[in-house]
């Protein structure tokens, strides 16, 4: 009886042990199928619409646009969030520290609604400003069950093929979704997680998924996947878009650095893109160069 009774205590223990750990690699394989199946399902969508441009606000955006080319069960305008299943607080660090959803597009990055910078690479100085209407957000449910705070910029700009400008302003709309409503952890990287829709016509959706801990090492642009695989196999380096949506979402994120990150998009055979962590100014750099060049690793 006396071994049992130790044999039943030693399976108890490694149980107790391993158990939470069993049962948090589920769920993450859980929601990475259902990030994935979410991420095509808007894709295809925003494929349908005819532009994102000529909608006032969030609400309109979803109610007149994308539930017709979206299975959306409820809408609920900014003053009702929570009747759409968006919880008030979410986890953005490894801490555990739950902060305030954002409700306003200034809330997941301030440098969102407007930015200026002078241009002083060529022999004449260029001004470029952006300037965005701090919309309130509007939220969803879908018929799978995920809850979907949006936001909307109604004068996004096009992709005009620039050397240097600002990713916001190519943002056209950009969502927060809750896989499982506001059902626990609401963590970000668990399950809560980011889409942005960038260009008015020939949109490009992303999801990029942030690898959990700070992967900034200053390398050139040919170690940057090196970079990312050694932290993880399966994370890459950010294509522009990802990195413009990071920016975007950035105290969602907690995305707090100021040095420049690089995108696995190569202009020509030496120059790549990269982006400013404090303006969030996308423009080209040297591959070679290594100089406050940090990157930020993704999922897809």
């Amino acid at each position: 009886m006396a071994e049992i009774l130790l044999s039943l205590t030693i399976i108890g223990v490694v149980a107790a042990i391993t158990l939470p750990s069993l049962t948090g690699n589920i769920n993450e394989r859980t929601w990475n199928t259902q990030r994935k199946a979410l991420y095509a399902r808007f894709s295809q969508a925003v494929s349908l619409m005819d532009s994102m441009n000529g909608y006032s606000d969030a609400e309109t955006f979803v109610t007149a646009g994308l539930s017709k080319v979206l299975k959306i069960n409820n809408v609920c305008d900014y003053d009702h969030l929570e009747d759409c299943g968006i919880t008030s607080k979410q986890i953005t660090d490894n801490a555990g520290n739950p902060t305030s959803m954002p409700k306003l597009v200034s809330e997941l990055n301030p440098k969102n609604t407007s930015m200026s910078f002078t241009d002083t690479h060529g022999t004449t100085p260029v001004d470029y400003s952006y300037s965005n209407v701090d919309t309130e957000a509007a939220a969803f449910e879908t018929q799978n069950g995920e809850s979907i705070l949006a936001f909307y910029n109604p004068s996004c700009s096009a992709d005009m093929q620039e050397t240097d400008y600002y990713g916001a302003s190519k943002v056209c709309a950009n969502f927060v979704y809750d896989l499982n409503g506001s059902k626990g952890p609401n963590a970000v990287g668990k399950d809560i997680g980011v889409m942005t829709v960038l260009y008015p016509s020939d949109s490009l959706v992303v999801a990029p998924m942030l690898y959990p801990r700070n992967s900034g090492v200053e390398v050139d642009f040919n170690e940057a996947p090196k970079a990312c695989t050694a932290l993880d196999a399966e994370y890459r380096v950010p294509n522009i878009g990802e990195v413009i949506s990071m920016f975007y979402n950035s105290k969602l994120l907690n995305i707090i650095e100021s040095s420049h990150y690089w995108s696995s998009s190569r202009y020509d055979s030496s120059k790549a893109w990269n982006m400013s962590g404090t303006t969030g100014r996308i423009f080209l750099e040297p591959i070679s160069s290594t100089g406050w060049k940090k990157v930020k690793c993704v999922k897809r």
